[in-house]
């Protein structure tokens, strides 16, 4: 395996485990793959080692949960603040992902949840506050999550 490419073996290991980790054991994925058991405990090993795979985290359905109110904030932050702004706007109560975009304005991209709309305006004064300019609010109706290797397949079934 060479150690800067994924082959399409780590990209098979890849999207089955992006579609659901929870319910896939080494031999699933192997006789989905076409190798052994042990080596997609290798494989995935290594994919660890590299940082490929950072983590696991369970899909959240925020609004079964009791958060109906998703939205993306985009925000400008100073350049050479951009990176720790952004890291403390990940502590906020509420938000559940933060992006540095490469732009100079609206650069830090903040995705919070809330039950209702003041939660969402607390959470904005907060991040002005830590010196965010919040340029804009946008409520998300519904979001699709792609696997990983599902990139070629552009069609969509109707």
């Amino acid at each position: 395996m060479n150690s800067d490419k994924l082959d399409e073996t780590d990209r098979g290991i890849l999207h089955l485990l992006q579609e659901d980790a929870r319910n896939y054991s080494a031999a699933d994925i192997a006789e989905e793959v076409g190798v052994t058991a042990n080596t997609v405990r290798n494989r995935i090993s290594r994919l660890q080692e590299r940082g490929v795979i950072d983590g696991y985290v369970p899909l959240l359905n925020y609004e079964q949960a009791g958060y109906q109110l998703t939205v993306i904030m985009c925000c400008t932050a100073p350049i050479p603040k951009r990176r720790t702004l952004a890291q403390r706007a990940g502590t906020i109560d509420g938000v559940t992902q933060v992006r540095e975009v490469m732009t100079g304005h609206q650069n830090v991209q903040v995705i919070a949840v809330a039950s209702e709309s003041e939660k969402i305006t607390e959470i904005a004064n907060r991040l002005h506050e830590l010196g965010l300019k919040v340029e804009s609010e946008e409520l998300v109706k519904n979001e699709y999550v792609q696997p990983f290797g599902n990139f070629d397949k552009n069609t969509v079934e109707e």
